[in-house]
């Protein structure tokens, strides 16, 4: 905690039997620890502030068991589900009250100096609830839980983007919850809105009706407008919207489980309402058919059964030398094959 957060006295009923787990990711100039810890309480008093202050704020996402926090003044109430906000630079109380659960929690840490808001703004929200299921908050709280756990598989110069992209994130859900969005520099609003429009396409891409049009509507820009936020991607909103359809296409045509679903019920689950059209832009961009992906899956899969089925059996045969004639493996009574 002290290497991740700040230094903090914690406190458990029962310290002979306390198991936690913690883990960090540098992202630039911001970091994401995640933690999984049962019962406690923790303080950060004047004293350990004047040993170690980073200057920081903390912003954490509580799920699996509830936590509660106090500071300057504000309590935070018991917390899931949603985000809470401290400060390193000012005394606290927290503690998860719920004994026999484990809290899970994923913490951004931004320095002060990094966040672009006026300076002491963003203290009205210390202690504060900040909900992870509308708005920014939600866009936020999922890119925080996929972050923790496929950030460390990204090389470092994707993870400082990553980090880059968790600050403007973090800086808009803020603002959003002061009513100071106007705030925020230009550079991060743009930022901002292609990640809500990400967001926005990712969970409409079923709609058949999702098109360039669509998307500037819902976020109140023009057609141009839109347009030019693409232009540094290389890659227009249509190709974007028809790449991802292909992703989640290939990924249920490669998966067994979903071999008896019609190729075309694939398609229009994923938006295509062609199944002609499907078939080509599929193979343009995959350079094969879907009906080849899936066979080529199916024999994948028997073949990956045979292997672990082979595996099993060999396991069951005990190489029991002595035990039948020299050099023979013996089969147990059960397990039905011939001598080798």
């Amino acid at each position: 905690m002290a290497q991740a957060l700040a230094p903090t006295a914690i406190s458990c009923a029962a310290p002979a039997e306390f198991e936690a787990e913690a883990s960090v990711l540098e992202l630039g100039e911001v970091q994401l620890s995640t933690f999984r810890y049962p019962a406690l309480r923790s303080r950060r008093s004047p004293a350990l502030i004047r040993q170690s202050d980073p200057e920081r704020y903390e912003l954490g996402l509580v799920t699996g068991s509830p936590m509660w926090i106090s500071q300057r003044r504000n309590d935070s109430g018991l917390i899931i589900g949603d985000m809470v906000l401290w400060d390193t630079s000012h005394p606290y109380e927290a503690g998860a009250p719920v004994e026999g659960s484990t809290v899970r929690a994923v913490i951004l840490q931004i320095p002060k100096a990094a966040l672009p808001l006026r300076s002491g703004k963003a203290d009205e929200l210390l202690a504060r609830r900040i909900s992870g299921g509308q708005g920014m908050g939600a866009i936020l709280a999922q890119f925080m839980t996929s972050l923790g756990a496929h950030g460390g598989d990204c090389d470092p110069a994707d993870r400082t983007r990553l980090g880059r992209v968790a600050l403007d994130l973090a800086a808009a859900c803020l603002a959003q919850n002061l009513g100071a969005g106007d705030d925020l520099p230009a550079e991060t609003r743009t930022r901002v809105l292609l990640e809500r429009i990400d967001a926005f396409i990712d969970h409409n891409l079923a709609d058949p009706e999702l098109t360039p049009q669509l998307v500037a509507d819902r976020h109140h820009i023009s057609l141009r407008r839109l347009y030019v936020l693409f232009q540094e991607r290389e890659e227009s909103v249509a190709g974007c919207i028809r790449r991802r359809r292909l992703a989640r296409c290939h990924a249920d045509l490669a998966n067994p489980e979903l071999r008896t679903r019609p190729i075309h019920a694939v398609a229009a689950r994923w938006g295509f309402a062609c199944a002609a059209g499907f078939s080509r832009a599929f193979r343009d961009a995959y350079g094969i058919s879907p009906s080849e992906l899936r066979r080529r899956a199916g024999e994948s899969a028997r073949t990956d059964r045979q292997g672990v089925l082979h595996a099993a059996q060999s396991l069951k045969i005990s190489p029991a030398l002595g035990s039948g004639n020299e050099g023979e493996a013996v089969f147990p009574p059960d397990v039905p094959g011939e001598r080798a």
